[in-house]
């Protein structure tokens, strides 16, 4: 089997991590106690990639949860799926990270993580065939930034070669929870520009926008929050756990969305995505789906996919469909959008298709864009990082946690970098030439004469030097 070991960490990914549980448990017929009360062998059939199987028939799923502070564990505990989760698995100190990054990855989070590793490591051990690592958290806190990214190091280093996929919530440009977020942020994308095979960006403020324009909720809490990144992070792996006629899995993904290594952030959608009111009065069908897929609206970042050109595009169709119909509609959106579409990447669109819908919907689709409009998300967290660094703002509460200055500087300018890179590919052409990865442009090789040419100076330079050192000799 292809197993996942999933990890959340902090108040956010441990929040959105139990919905996502919910939602899996659902698809695959799983209880709040990890009994089995499904109705077809297809979800049996590859419970292995997100459960491990205990004595008696029940079924555990391989999830590590970590917390700087008990009460996000607590109120995990108690909830309804609170039993489903290995006790053991529960990981928490006591004294909390206090949205300082630095506590995170430095001070508390530093004490903590041998044995998150540690826990990580029977997960994988457990396992036949380790396809990766998928982490959710936040940037803008502590424990899931410092923390989230310092895990993330010590996992890469033992486990080079698996994939590194990872739920981060980014801060948004209306809602702000803490003042230091841009600090957080920056500190954190420094890191997972290195250390991460695959970045699904997520947003609130894109997705309370979905939930006001789109579903027309009143009063969107969290968990109606949590319930659509769910749904995102169970479609990016549904292949993997049901029989299909495409297959996708988390490196098919990798390889294919991933044009220049540094750029790994996706943006994320999920169709359909309609009001409980209207439903009824749409037919849901693989055209409509790739018109919602596509819309802007749809999008979890909160950045406007038509400001950007896409490099790649991945959709995993769910439901009953002909995957002739799902090529041609693909191909007619990528034609006729052609302009918000790289020229340089022909057939940038991978498409995969299963089976199983999601519950309670005849077909959906899963959308993962790579495209260079994500940018504007990192200048906005980069802007708002350089107008307090520049004061030297709430520097000292890292810098008491034993952090150097430098670092910051170092990230802003990764930061930085990042966006002119994503600018250039933008602007590209495709009679663009580039030169590797420093993106130099081609230098032409010397031709045929001109080197013959600077051979034969070679050549006449050491026949000089030899006569030189023979006439020396004679005189002596």
């Amino acid at each position: 089997m292809r197993e996942i070991v999933h990890l959340q960490i902090g108040q956010c990914g441990n929040q959105i991590g139990s919905k996502f549980w919910e939602v899996i448990g659902e698809e695959h017929g799983i209880n709040h106690v990890g009994i089995y009360e499904g109705d077809s062998p297809v979800q049996l059939e590859r419970l292995n990639v997100y459960f491990n199987e205990a004595q008696e028939g029940k079924y555990v799923p391989r999830a590590v949860l970590v917390d700087l502070e008990p009460g996000t564990m607590d109120s995990v505990r108690s909830s309804r799926i609170g039993q489903l989760f290995r006790p053991d698995n529960f990981i928490h100190g006591n004294s909390g990270a206090g949205n300082n990054w630095a506590k995170g990855h430095y001070t508390e989070g530093a004490e903590l993580v041998e044995q998150v590793v540690d826990r990580v490591r029977s997960e994988a051990e457990t396992c036949d065939c380790l396809q990766g690592f998928q982490f959710v958290h936040s940037l803008g806190g502590g424990t899931g930034s410092g923390m989230g990214t310092l895990i993330i190091n010590k996992i890469r280093e033992e486990y080079p070669d698996r994939i590194m996929n990872s739920f981060s919530v980014m801060p948004s440009p209306k809602v702000s929870d803490t003042v230091v977020e841009p600090y957080n942020a920056t500190l954190s994308i420094h890191q997972l520009i290195e250390n991460t095979d695959e970045t699904f960006c997520i947003d609130n403020e894109a997705l309370y926008d979905i939930c006001f324009r789109t579903l027309k909720l009143k009063t969107p809490t969290y968990g109606d929050l949590n319930h659509l990144v769910s749904l995102t992070m169970s479609g990016v792996t549904t292949s993997l756990r049901f029989p299909g006629q495409l297959n996708a899995d988390l490196r098919k993904l990798a390889v294919n969305m991933v044009p220049f290594p540094r750029l790994h952030f996706f943006m994320p959608g999920f169709a359909p995505l309609t009001s409980r009111g209207s439903q009824q009065f749409r037919a849901l069908s693989v055209p409509e789906l790739t018109q919602q897929m596509f819309d802007a609206r749809n999008m979890m970042t909160a950045c406007d996919p038509r400001r950007g050109r896409y490099l790649t595009v991945a959709a995993m169709f769910r439901g009953r469909m002909s995957t002739k119909e799902v090529d041609e509609q693909m191909l007619a959106m990528q034609l006729k959008n052609s302009n918000n579409f790289v020229e340089w990447i022909p057939h940038n669109v991978k498409v995969a298709v299963c089976d199983v819908p999601p519950c309670g919907l005849k077909m959906a689709s899963t959308f993962i864009g790579n495209n260079t409009a994500i940018q504007e998300i990192f200048r906005r967290v980069g802007e708002q990082f350089t107008l307090m660094f520049r004061r030297k703002a709430f520097l000292h509460w890292y810098t008491g946690e034993g952090m150097d200055e430098m670092e910051f500087t170092e990230a802003e300018s990764n930061l930085n970098d990042l966006v002119s890179e994503y600018q250039q590919y933008q602007d590209a052409s495709a009679d663009t030439e580039w030169g590797g990865d420093d993106d130099e442009p081609v230098e032409e090789e010397p031709s045929m004469a001109s080197q013959s040419v600077t051979r034969s100076k070679v050549v006449t330079e050491t026949v000089v030097e030899t006569s030189e050192s023979v006439v020396e000799a004679s005189a002596e």
